[in-house]
């Protein structure tokens, strides 16, 4: 009778059946076929995690309507718990865009470091304007202003430009509310301020090394910026004021780290609880700091209201792909959840002598190399770790 099972249903068989090495070859073939798609066959990651998502249920032995059922059940917990924050983000990262306000803060920051220390001007700006802007969008927005510093001093653009381009990738990569963070904060139950905390004291060493340290060897291996490459910079009469600048990209991070930090201190009976403890949320965090932004970078400066409405409307439609991988991530998630797959791969790495710290670094940076995508590689390893979180501090695991 085993032996005809076996015949009539092979995948079940696997579940059943299968020893510790082949729940290794499961999750790494899951693996290895979503980086093929995404980098090798530029199959849409959201097509590609679907596809996996299926082709690792049925290899778990689960049955077609169950696939379904947890496929769509891993989109919905997923979208619910992030959606409404990432849209926020676009929206805030939307109107510091379009309204000159990062091309103002690099304008100040090469004024206070001056032209020998540009290198550290750039890194420092984008530390800070990538605080809410996506990757994409702050790299659109700052590089020009690279390549035009680049050919005023008769430099290596990417001398210059590799500190800022180490901001960029590191914050995109360790601080929450960006996509690939936010969903390890939600997927791991991490507190967002500790996580912010313990995010930046990482990213100041790594951008040091992967930015100016390494950078400075490169010095000698770039061309010079033609003027051809240059584009035109913004009038500096439309950019919105210092203060008003900074304010409207720090204002998150403020209200969640007052938040963090305030919460603590206060009673339970304490009438400033409340209010602590709201804006330390994500959700209001930033909601607050999309209308304080919308007044001191548009309204303030003469905007109408319809044209903010429009940018804001058109900063959602720039999210729609990355809404999408979330909730194919999520899908994938739940697949290995319901098949089994994660607590099994929990249990053979609970025996390992590695802290899963290490197991979860790991993972992340294999599939960050592979795929090229943070947010693809933090949201695929979160279902791979979620088994070994007992005992493991949430915020550091993020």
């Amino acid at each position: 009778m085993k032996s005809q099972a076996i015949i009539i249903n092979p995948s079940a068989w696997l579940i059943n059946y299968q020893p510790n090495d082949m729940v290794i070859g499961i999750a790494l073939l899951s693996i290895l076929l979503l980086v093929f798609l995404v980098s090798y066959f530029k199959v849409h990651s959201f097509l590609s995690f679907l596809i996996v998502s299926i082709a690792t249920g049925f290899a778990l032995g689960l049955a077609p309507e169950k696939v379904f059922h947890s496929i769509q059940e891993g989109i919905g917990s997923t979208l619910s718990s992030i959606v409404v924050i990432i849209a926020l983000g676009a929206m805030l990262g939307k109107l510091v865009a379009e309204s000159g306000a990062a091309e103002r803060i690099s304008e100040v920051m090469v004024t206070i470091f001056g032209s020998s220390r540009i290198r550290w001007a750039f890194m420092v700006t984008g530390f800070l304007v990538s605080l809410p802007l996506f990757f994409s969008v702050a790299f659109m927005l700052l590089v020009p202003l690279v390549l035009s510093a680049a050919r005023r001093t008769n430099s290596s653009a990417i001398f210059i430009g590799l500190p800022l381009l180490a901001s960029l990738s590191v914050t995109q990569g360790f601080l929450p509310p960006h996509p690939a963070p936010l969903f390890l904060v939600q997927q791991l139950h991490a507190d967002i301020g500790l996580t912010l905390f313990y995010g930046i004291i990482i990213a100041i060493p790594s951008i040091l090394i992967s930015g100016l340290l390494f950078g400075s060897t490169l010095r000698k291996f770039a061309a010079t910026v033609n003027n051809h490459f240059v584009p035109a910079q913004p009038n500096p009469s439309q950019m919105p004021g210092k203060t008003a600048s900074f304010i409207a990209i720090l204002l998150p991070i403020i209200l969640i780290a007052c938040g963090t930090i305030i919460t603590p201190m206060l009673s339970d009976n304490n009438p400033w609880l409340p209010v602590f403890t709201f804006i330390k949320e994500p959700v209001a965090s930033l909601l607050i700091s999309v209308i304080v932004a919308a007044y001191l970078l548009c309204i303030r400066e003469g905007k109408p209201v319809k044209e903010i409405t429009l940018s804001l409307t058109n900063s959602v439609k720039d999210i729609a792909g990355l809404i999408l991988i979330f909730g194919g991530a999520g899908a994938l998630k739940q697949i290995m959840i319901d098949g089994g797959l994660s607590s099994s791969l929990g249990d053979m790495l609970s025996h390992s002598h590695l802290s899963p710290l290490v197991w979860g670094w790991t993972m992340a940076a294999a599939i960050r190399i592979s795929v090229g995508s943070s947010t693809v590689a933090g949201i695929t390893t979160a279902a791979l770790i979620l088994p070994l979180m007992n005992g493991v501090n949430p915020n550091l695991m993020v």
